[in-house]
């Protein structure tokens, strides 16, 4: 409606809407599965803008759970309680304090990290896609960010609309916007917010005709998604082990409950993991047969 911030109208609408928003999604049975994405990776000079906006939202939608893509800093503590920092910058000062005060966290990979952290380009091991999975679980963060799965062309690096980008024969994901000149090819990394690939009849972004084929899936998405997959595994196997656990004998508890950690063959730390399967498919068997045991008793 026009209202400038300082005006009384503008924090009576603003509280009316986010009350609104909460109640509905509460009603629903959503508000554990929403979150709001209140700005993305903000730097310093950002942090008084971004935690303002926290606090409106903490003091009219205090069940509206507040999410960052920014590491654990000082300066934010007290706004985002859903962190979001890339994976190099999870284990940072103050991480368990604010695990302990309630805050979740997730994490992301995108033009960043590199080598030798688990990435999304191509021209790394498809297997690291699978790895960041376990990786998550061990450091228990509770969900991922992937920033776009369909980023066939870049604005910036093809400005002519009629002549986009081809993903196939440029594999580069190129910077959009960030005030790089129109026609300046200024690189993010090869596959970078690409899991999908648009149909072949289509690559060119030209087709003569409209397409119907479904969009070509990249190794790297189907490695993404028998991560995702080994993540439920271990998150069955924990679920199961508190409500049946009881009917294990001691010896039996502790192998079983030694099952939840990933093995250091898998991933020892964030910089030192496998690129060979064998080693995954094999602990994914023994936490198969673990669950299978314990649905049986």
């Amino acid at each position: 409606m026009g209202y400038p911030e300082s005006a009384p109208e503008y924090d009576i609408l603003l509280g009316k809407y986010l009350r609104g928003i909460e109640a509905h999604l509460k009603q629903k049975g959503w508000l554990d599965k929403a979150f709001v994405y209140w700005f993305d990776e903000p730097d310093p000079k950002d942090y008084a803008f971004v935690m303002n906006g926290f606090a409106k939202l903490k003091r009219h939608a205090p069940g509206l759970r507040r999410m960052l893509t920014e590491q654990i800093e000082k300066d934010l503590v007290g706004g985002p309680n859903l962190w979001c920092p890339l994976t190099p910058s999870l284990n940072v000062a103050g991480l368990e304090e604010r695990r302990a005060a309630g805050d979740q966290f997730w994490w992301y990979v995108c033009c960043g990290p590199v080598a030798p952290y688990a990435t999304e380009f191509i021209d790394h091991p498809g297997t690291e896609m699978r790895v960041w999975l376990w990786q998550t679980w061990a450091e228990r963060v509770t969900g991922i960010l992937i920033w776009d799965t369909v980023y066939w062309t870049s604005g910036t690096a093809y400005p002519d609309q009629e002549n986009p980008q081809n993903p196939y024969l440029d594999p580069m994901s190129w910077v959009s916007g960030y005030g790089v000149a129109p026609g300046t090819k200024q690189p993010w990394g090869n596959g970078d917010g690409r899991f999908l690939y648009p149909p072949l009849a289509a690559a060119d972004g030209k087709p003569a005709a409209p397409v119907l084929d479904a969009p070509v899936v990249s190794y790297r998405l189907a490695m993404l998604r028998d991560g995702l997959e080994d993540y439920e595994y271990f998150v069955m196997l924990k679920r199961l082990l508190a409500e049946r656990g009881g009917t294990l004998t001691p010896r039996e508890r502790e192998n079983v409950s030694a099952l939840l950690t990933v093995p250091a063959d898998v991933s020892a730390s964030l910089t030192s993991f496998t690129r060979d399967p064998a080693p995954l498919e094999t602990h994914r068997d023994k936490l198969a047969r673990a669950i299978v045991m314990l649905l049986k008793r």
